[in-house]
């Protein structure tokens, strides 16, 4: 018998930086994002000893250890032990686990923390804990965030265990998935107007998120101008969504980038300026970096029409244009004998 599991990427709308504590907890925030056909996959194979072996297929990294031992944190696939530490008891039996996600870290998104809920789906599979999908999300993020450290908000934990295209609020003392009823058309619509491009860098979004949550906790105005802006975006996102607005929506995703850069100086860079405005000139009525920002997928929104120029454009750039399409499934977990 082996377990299985997959989770898929995100993109973010707009709202992104409001889900980042100590906003949520202060003024509450709200996201809206959708996730796509990229996905984190996991695969468990239960043995009859008390051994574990860890093969990651992206790192080219593989561990092996008693469960009966400590499990230190040497940088060596710790996002994996510490799930492995939160969900499996000491007393189990081993198995091997193998995980691989079709997005590297620091492409803006969200494969770490959507690793992170493959694991803990495929690991409740295997321990037959009845956790919710809000417990799912919970557990992703609180191993994430609090046990291993690692800087970033609460939507990617969300989104991956969800699925489809969601606005979810994050306040002082929960999370609420609103789940949106888009219209088959406007979907089919987004698929063929959206394209995303790879700016060539990768990035560290803790240095981005640290200055972020810096800036917002000594009050600085800019800051704290653009994350209430960015609350504000989402939610007329939202809207123009569910109304079948398609033209204001890409208006407001350009807006939502302009706000975005108000969080902090290292989102953009001046190779990031550039590919934007020259997608803009070739037609893109708007669009942002995927993420904290810094690097990664530039998301771009524009007329079925005028795609082609833009795609054009972005490679004389340098830029890898990578298709999509959005995917109304999140978490999934299945079992299958040998």
């Amino acid at each position: 018998m082996r377990i299985r599991s997959k989770a898929p990427l995100r993109i973010g709308f707009a709202g992104g930086g409001t889900d980042v504590p100590p906003y949520p907890e202060r003024e509450g925030g709200c996201v809206l994002n959708a996730t796509i056909n990229r996905y984190a996959y996991g695969s468990l194979t239960p043995r009859d000893d008390t051994q574990i072996t860890i093969e990651s297929l992206d790192f080219g990294i593989s561990v092996n250890f008693d469960i009966q031992e400590d499990l230190p944190y040497d940088g060596k696939l710790d996002l994996i032990r510490a799930a492995i530490k939160k969900l499996i008891p000491p007393d189990s039996r081993g198995f091997d686990l193998i995980v691989h996600s079709e997005a590297p870290p620091g492409t803006g998104l969200g494969s770490s923390s959507t690793v992170m809920v493959a694991l803990v789906g495929l690991l409740k599979e295997f321990a037959n804990l009845p956790l919710t999908d809000y417990e799912i999300a919970d557990m992703a993020y609180v191993i994430e965030r609090k046990d291993l450290g690692i800087k970033g908000g609460l939507q990617d934990q969300y989104a991956a265990t969800f699925g489809g295209f969601n606005f979810i609020e994050f306040l002082a003392d929960r999370v609420i998935v609103t789940p949106l009823k888009i219209h088959l058309d406007v979907i089919n619509e987004l698929n063929h107007n959206f394209t995303l491009v790879y700016t060539g860098t990768t990035r560290m979004s803790a240095n981005i998120i640290e200055d972020q949550v810096n800036r917002f906790t000594r009050g600085e105005e800019e800051t704290l101008a653009g994350l209430r802006q960015l609350k504000e975006i989402s939610i007329e996102m939202k809207n123009a969504l569910l109304r079948r607005n398609l033209n204001d929506f890409g208006s407001l995703l350009h807006e939502a980038w302009i706000a975005k850069k108000r969080n902090s100086s290292k989102i953009t860079n001046p190779h990031i300026e550039e590919m934007y405005e020259t997608a803009r000139k070739a037609g893109a009525l708007g669009g942002k970096i995927s993420g904290a920002g810094g690097g990664g997928y530039l998301m771009l929104y524009c007329e079925f029409e005028k795609k082609h120029k833009v795609a054009e454009a972005m490679k004389r750039m340098g830029g890898t244009i990578s298709d999509f399409s959005f995917s109304r499934y999140g978490l999934q977990t299945w079992r299958i004998n040998d």
